[in-house]
């Protein structure tokens, strides 16, 4: 059976998120989206922990979780977190955001009682911890060989593992003896398989996407997920595809383009500057507007670490494929600013009535059925996407990329809006 996998989102209990993300909520969208296995993220948070108690039943079939309210409801939870651990590392302040998965409720609570003493749980969803990371892993390995840790969002500027501000180099660096426990990395928004590929240090670990998502909208959760061909559901077969990097069960992540990011490129947002890594550092990474130190964006972060040139691929790489959630893709063809219009939902809805959920339409439906549903423009747009045959404007310094679709409308404001973004040849 076919599995697409999102396993790092949050709850209502972590900053900036929908008051509205519920179990009910994120199943209903989950199942929109074409996801049938979703991680419950933040059982780290007291009051969270709770709910996923009262909310969520044991299905014996698959070791995973079930919505209590309706069994047979076909979007199963895996039981997750994302952690934050702030420690120094050779006289330098490390800020590092990790994804735990554990089998059980019964092992959460355990590992609860342990990082309890390292910070305050019930202060966000995604609680700081006052430990290092191999310490982190440590007392969360010691509750169950089963639980799984990886660095989240790998490359974003801040609180990631490669970070350019408070990053490491390595992740032998960062989790020390530790490391043995360390078996995959997340690429987050920002960067996609081929830029990791690069640095023949990861080739040991298996490249994982997912959404870190803050609402239920189908733009949001599922925006990058994990593909799997799996004999059997459940924790364990998920986690040894992952641990063992086995294509056979493992068989791609979804992708956003890493353009369309918000850390891709360097550049600062107030001053809407927006450089390429060349052109960063013909300017010493100084703004040539305001005359401070601009935001290194991811691909110029990866370009220091690298030691293989572009378009290398490691022998036994999990393959991957580019999409963009529907509603920007249908929002850009339409040339409006707000994925919530009720133009862009009528679209919507009408595809997902037809053909099931938003991955069947992204993925597997051919574009004549396609055009049965909707305009020869969006359908065209979708395959466009599909087969990777878009452009992006690289998002830089916490502002998304643009896409562009067709480029005969590049005239045309696409959404979603951004400030004016300028580029090394207006300087000089």
């Amino acid at each position: 059976m076919r599995v697409i996998t999102d396993l790092h989102i949050h709850s209502r209990y972590s900053r900036a998120t929908s008051q509205k993300m519920c179990i009910e909520e994120i199943a209903r969208f989950a199942k929109i989206k074409g996801l049938n296995l979703v991680g419950t993220g933040d059982f780290t948070h007291p009051k969270w922990l709770k709910e996923l108690q009262e909310t969520l039943i044991p299905d014996t079939e698959t070791s995973l979780y079930r919505v209590a309210k309706n069994p047979e409801f076909p979007v199963h939870f895996i039981i997750t977190t994302e952690v934050s651990t702030v420690f120094s590392f050779q006289n330098e302040i490390k800020k590092i955001h990790h994804v735990i998965l554990t089998p059980t409720i019964e092992t959460a609570v355990q590992i609860n009682e342990r990082l309890s003493k390292y910070g305050n749980l019930s202060a966000d969803g995604r609680p700081t911890l006052n430990m290092t990371a191999p310490q982190l892993v440590e007392e969360v390995m010691e509750v169950s060989s089963q639980n799984m840790i990886f660095p989240a969002h790998a490359w974003t500027p801040w609180f990631s593992i490669f970070g350019a501000f408070s990053g490491f180099n390595s992740i032998e660096d960062c989790y020390q003896d530790m490391t043995k426990h360390i078996h995959a990395l997340e690429t987050g928004l920002s960067s996609d398989p081929p830029m990791n590929w690069r640095l023949s240090k990861l080739d040991n670990f298996t490249l994982v996407s997912n959404s870190d998502s803050h609402s239920f909208w189908p733009w949001r959760i599922g925006r990058e997920a994990n593909v799997f061909e799996l004999e059997r559901l459940s924790y364990k077969e998920v986690i040894d595809a992952i641990r063992l990097k086995d294509k056979n069960r493992f068989k791609f992540t979804i992708e956003t383009n890493p353009a369309y990011g918000k850390y891709h490129w360097t550049g600062h947002r107030n001053c809407g500057v927006a450089l390429s890594p060349q052109e960063a550092i013909k300017l010493s990474n100084i703004c040539p507007v305001c005359r401070r130190k601009l935001t290194k964006g991811v691909e110029q972060r990866v370009e220091e670490l690298a030691d293989r040139p572009l378009g290398f691929k490691p022998q036994g790489a999990i393959d991957f494929m580019h999409l963009l959630p529907l509603s920007e893709i249908i929002a850009t063809v339409l040339g409006v600013n707000s994925l919530s219009t009720q133009h862009v939902w009528n679209v919507y809805n009408s595809l997902i009535e037809k053909f099931g959920n938003e991955y069947n339409v992204l993925i597997d439906v051919p574009k004549e059925a396609l055009e049965n549903v909707v305009e020869e423009k969006i359908a065209e747009a979708i395959i466009r996407v599909r087969e990777n045959r878009i452009d992006v404007s690289p998002g830089y310094d916490g502002v998304y990329g643009r896409i562009i679709i067709f480029k005969e409308n590049l005239h045309k404001v696409s959404a979603p809006q951004r400030v004016q973004q300028l580029n090394l040849t207006d300087f000089m």
